[in-house]
């Protein structure tokens, strides 16, 4: 029985992860566009902690990163908050120039898609809204 349980679970997480792999955007509900998202950089070294205004699809840079926003998507407010952004980090400086980063971030899990950087940590805070509501997922 336990058996049984374990692999329908285990069937059902697994296509729940490929729904939301095959889909490119953030799951469930009714997702609010945005054409900027609002970015916190740390500099580790310095300890200066920067607000980023990324429009998407434009190049922001952060210290030797190159930011590119290419989707930002909050929640509105009748649906639980959260906002979620797809980024792509690349190093522009240093030895190891290259992709750091791809992929969706969330505002609510920063730890679950960090960017792994010796210097800098970037987080994504908001999304600012237009009136465009994003496909639901």
């Amino acid at each position: 029985m336990r058996n049984t349980v374990r692999r329908i679970a285990a069937r059902v997480g697994a296509a729940l992860v490929l729904a939301l792999i095959s889909s490119g955007a953030p799951a469930g509900g009714v997702w609010l566009e945005s054409q900027t998202a609002i970015l916190r950089g740390l500099d580790k070294v310095t300890a200066r902690v920067s607000t980023i205004e990324a429009p998407v699809d434009s190049v922001v840079y952060f210290g030797g990163l190159d930011i590119v926003v290419r989707a930002c998507r909050k929640r509105p407010p009748e649906e639980p908050p959260d906002v979620a952004a797809y980024l792509v980090v690349r190093e522009s400086r240093g030895e190891k120039k290259g992709e750091l980063f791809q992929g969706w971030m969330f505002a609510s899990s920063p730890a679950l898609s960090a960017i792994e950087h010796p210097v800098y940590d970037v987080w994504v805070v908001d999304c600012k809204i237009s009136s465009k509501p994003a496909k639901s997922g």
